[in-house]
């Protein structure tokens, strides 16, 4: 018993098994080089996500793939360290004096409390990207990789979540074209590279979720991005062009649910202001009413006029006053404020006699 403990001990002190792990770690470093630049491996990205991160091809990999915008890699990361690596330092302090052990204890407290205080203002408005499936998709002449991202309100359960599904290279349009306006503030956002071999790998498209989520974080916490047209279209305006031909072709049930999830895009964004969250209400004015839910178009109508209270030369104002006095008149509630307001604005020949409808006008609507 005694010569086998002093062999183990023997066999601990020549670092024969740190060499051994070191040659494993270079040999995976080999095959995916830029691994380290992740702040979570696979592993725990899977666990996190308790199985919710499916995959749908084999592990093989793919040779001569023509499909570019798959051919990526690993996201080099420029953010903070997770709390655990800080909380390296307290294992090394138990076999250190007392002295030493109390001021590397006090650092990492120090250490972590600057993480958290970081951390919390990383992201102003407290919203949280998270990729909760990266499906293969195989089409006639293609195939990638399909990632569905959760918009996640920090410390909130979202009774309606709102999510997107867009493929590397939505992404890396929404990289280049950032790039070209924001050059200084994207200097320091990093963007997965791209590459040749093992793109439909379930290790490899973990690694590229936990990327993405890092990516759009970052360009979260910056305010200038954050309020950029490329950056807010990148997330709603791919809804609201299939919403608007929906709309057009009458499949109102399936047209109201891409109108109510680009709504709830926009209000997590904080784009509820702007001229495509109007039409937005316009689309779910229209198909509520459509679909005889005259209270929620009411609803609509009434949130649409409160946000062009101070305008009355927008070309939505009189539509949604028609739309606003007939739901009314359904609903037996008062409507004589819209019908003043709309009276003034046909006297002071602003609008039209008999302007276009709501759906009229959402028909003719041009999205890039």
């Amino acid at each position: 018993m005694a010569s086998r403990i002093l062999h183990r001990l023997r066999h601990a002190l020549t670092g024969e098994g740190e060499r051994d792990g070191l040659a494993g770690c270079s040999s995976e470093a080999e095959e995916f080089p830029e691994s380290s630049e992740l702040e979570d491996d696979t592993e725990g990205l899977s666990t996190r996500l308790s199985g919710t991160l499916s995959f749908t091809s084999n592990d093989e990999e793919e040779e001569g793939e023509e499909e570019d915008d798959e051919d990526i890699g690993v996201a080099g990361q420029g953010q903070p360290p997770e709390p655990d690596l800080l909380g390296e330092d307290t294992e090394d302090a138990e076999h250190s004096p007392p002295t030493e052990r109390r001021g590397s204890n006090l650092l990492t407290r120090q250490l972590q409390e600057l993480w958290r205080k970081s951390r919390g203002s990383f992201v102003p408005q407290r919203l949280l990207f998270e990729v909760t499936s990266a499906n293969v998709v195989s089409e006639r002449n293609s195939k990638y990789v399909l990632y569905t991202i959760y918009l996640i309100r920090a410390g909130q359960f979202d009774k309606a979540p709102a999510c997107i599904s867009r493929r590397y290279s939505d992404f890396e349009r929404l990289n280049r074209h950032l790039r070209r306006r924001f050059c200084g503030d994207m200097a320091s956002v990093s963007f997965p590279r791209k590459r040749l071999r093992r793109n439909f790998a379930a290790e490899t498209i973990a690694k590229r979720s936990r990327a993405f989520e890092q990516f759009l974080s970052h360009l979260h916490s910056l305010p200038e991005i954050r309020r950029s047209a490329d950056y807010l279209e990148f997330f709603f305006l791919r809804d609201l062009q299939a919403a608007q031909s929906l709309t057009c072709s009458g499949r109102y049930p399936e047209a109201l649910a891409t109108w109510a999830n680009a709504h709830q895009l926009q209000e997590r964004l904080g784009a509820c202001r702007s001229g495509h969250f109007l039409l937005t209400l316009a689309g779910l004015a229209v198909c509520h009413q459509e679909l005889g839910q005259a209270g929620e178009a009411h609803a609509a109508c009434e949130r649409a006029l409160c946000l062009l209270e101070a305008q009355d030369s927008h070309p939505l104002l009189a539509p949604f006053l028609q739309a606003h006095i007939r739901l009314s008149w359904v609903l037996g509630r008062d409507k004589r404020q819209a019908e003043a307001r709309l009276q003034r604005l046909q006297e002071a020949g602003g609008v039209e006699m008999h302007p276009p409808t709501l759906k009229e006008l959402l028909i003719k609507q041009p999205l890039p």
